[in-house]
């Protein structure tokens, strides 16, 4: 036990010496560029792709000029706003591999998210395809898949359902993902069964089609492989790979920022931090009403503007659940959304940026 405690105690010290040593590399880096700015001896201006953000410092990969493609490190000017992966911006060259975001430009697309203090926060911008990754292991949430597409149809962007590990599809659990997964094929959104492991073939089916040429975020629960299939995609990535907990079943957290990578055949892929929860309270009831393609194509057929869908009379919504054409999972879904932004909204808790 005392050789256990002493090498915790001299791994901790270790740790922290590392990560004192990066706060002072950053620190001079900083003042170096802080000279450079003052001395005037920066490059023109030119345009870039932000692929990371770590805390104030970027990953920046030049797009045009003798350093097209080559990545440099970069601080932001003040007063920009958050930046985030996909971002395109302005920026200036310094000495070793360096530079100073100028600006932002306007973005195409943006997935937010709330955090648990109200405010927005950026994950990943200029998108136009969420793959949405599920898995045998650890259990779909019918309600995570619900609020990710809601976040896509709210961004005009396209959503494909990837359902990985599909090894592990056995008699016990086939019948209950091949419902889950036709829920969704009979409101025309795409999905795909693929394997991506470390231990075994991919097969990845029609996906790499269906991302080539594309800017797709990587979303997802922790655990459902986001990180693996983006290894087998891209083997240099060499993303870390956490194992389920032996108790929950449930993912650990190993990607912890944003960061977007190349495809081989054109398009990038960002990959996202997994989380366990994906709020959805910084919108309100109306919007959220077209999130669900299948409502959205009914509201206007509601005797009533203001209907809330429950008990009143005229309601196409409530017609369609009684016949069957809507999903009675979907509209439980959509009821669960609702109540957690009504009761948001009469706590007083509300969007701020």
């Amino acid at each position: 036990m005392v050789n256990k405690r002493k090498l915790t105690r001299r791994q901790a010290w270790r740790t922290q010496k590392i990560q004192q040593e990066k706060t002072q590399r950053a620190a001079k880096k900083e003042r170096d560029l802080g000279q450079q700015i003052s001395a005037g001896e920066l490059g023109s201006e030119q345009h870039g792709l932000l692929l990371c953000r770590y805390s104030k410092h970027f990953e920046v990969e030049a797009l045009e000029g003798p350093d097209r493609g080559q990545v440099h490190h970069c601080v932001a000017r003040t007063n920009l706003g958050s930046l985030v992966a996909g971002d395109e911006v302005i920026w200036r060259a310094g000495s070793g591999n360096t530079g100073v975001i100028e600006s932002r430009l306007d973005r195409r697309s943006i997935l937010e998210r709330p955090d648990n203090f109200g405010r927005l926060k950026p994950v990943a911008a200029n998108i136009d395809q969420m793959l949405i990754v599920i898995a045998v292991e650890p259990q779909p949430q019918r309600n995570l898949i619900d609020r990710y597409l809601v976040a896509a149809e709210l961004m005009h962007i396209r959503p494909i359902i990837v359902l990985n590990k599909a090894d592990l599809i056995t008699d016990a659990n086939r019948a209950g993902l091949d419902a889950l997964l036709n829920t969704y094929q009979k409101l025309d959104y795409l999905t795909v069964k693929i394997v991506s492991s470390r231990h075994q073939a991919a097969q990845l089916g029609e996906l790499p089609k269906m991302i080539d040429k594309h800017t797709s975020i990587v979303v997802g629960q922790s655990g459902v492989g986001k990180s693996s299939l983006i290894n087998t995609l891209l083997p240099d990535a060499r993303l870390e790979i956490g194992p389920l907990s032996e108790h929950t079943r449930e993912g650990t957290h190993t990607t912890t920022t944003a960061r977007l990578f190349h495809l081989p055949h054109g398009g990038q892929l960002i990959d996202s931090p997994g989380i366990r929860d994906f709020g959805l309270w910084h919108i309100d009831t109306l919007q959220l009403q077209y999130g669900f393609i299948e409502i959205a194509e009914r509201v206007t057929a509601c005797r009533f503007r203001n209907c809330q869908h429950t008990n009143e009379p005229g309601c196409a919504v409530q017609a369609a659940l009684k016949s069957g054409e809507i999903d009675a999972r979907r509209f439980e879904s959509f009821q669960k959304i609702r109540s957690v932004i009504l009761d948001q909204q009469a706590r007083g808790l509300s969007r701020s940026s």
